[in-house]
């Protein structure tokens, strides 16, 4: 199997590879904490955030056909939709309760595969995707804004901030930026650099959560 020839590709499939061994490092580091039904779902969120940066460090590495990559995209997009869903779903355990959280897990499974097959409606419309992200990120950014200031619950501020540079990451993603450090990274390579940030900041911030709770 050949590697691909562009040096952007090749950046950005590394910085996937980093990405989702990290994730599964988190996912390991928060079975620390006392076994929990939120635990199980943050501790999912990661691995599948994993799953999706190992496909993705395929497709964009790997030389392959059209129909190679895009029999890649398709659980990596689905993957996403249940990472997103899962996120909100961790929200609104630590706010409303885990019986609430429970009762909406199967709903918000169900939009999160609902975008994902919409995206294949639309001929893989990323845009899709992100408009679904922007929303989920938003509302849960909220939840955990007000879980720090009104509430004082350990953790918060860091999923906060770890939220708040996925969102960065994102912006970044859907603009057309580079920069080179020794190496060029694209929006790709330097959405993965912040979303590594992101997700080791959101981590601490979980854990934290999550051993208060025991």
């Amino acid at each position: 199997m050949q590697l691909q020839k562009s040096q952007t590709e090749l950046t950005t499939a590394a910085t996937d590879a980093v990405l989702a061994i990290v994730c599964m490092v988190i996912a390991w580091w928060l079975l620390d904490a006392r076994p929990s039904w939120t635990r199980t779902v943050w501790i999912w969120l990661f691995t599948l955030t994993a799953l999706a940066s190992v496909l993705g460090a395929a497709a964009h590495g790997l030389a392959l056909t059209d129909r190679a990559r895009n029999a890649l995209w398709q659980p990596l997009y689905l993957s996403l939709g249940l990472t997103i869903a899962l996120l909100v779903m961790a929200g609104v355990s630590d706010w409303k309760g885990e019986a609430l959280a429970r009762t909406w897990l199967p709903w918000a499974l169900a939009v999160g595969v609902g975008f994902y097959a919409l995206t294949n409606v639309l001929s893989g419309a990323f845009i899709v995707f992100v408009a679904y992200e922007a929303i989920a990120m938003v509302l849960v950014l909220g939840i955990y804004v007000t879980l720090w200031t009104v509430r004082g619950l350990p953790g918060a501020p860091l999923i906060v901030a770890g939220i708040g540079l996925s969102i960065v990451a994102a912006v970044v993603q859907a603009t057309t930026m580079t920069a080179r450090v020794v190496v060029t990274f694209d929006h790709n390579g330097l959405f993965h650099l912040i979303q590594l940030v992101g997700m080791v900041v959101l981590a601490a911030g979980v854990r934290a959560l999550l051993l208060h709770g025991q």
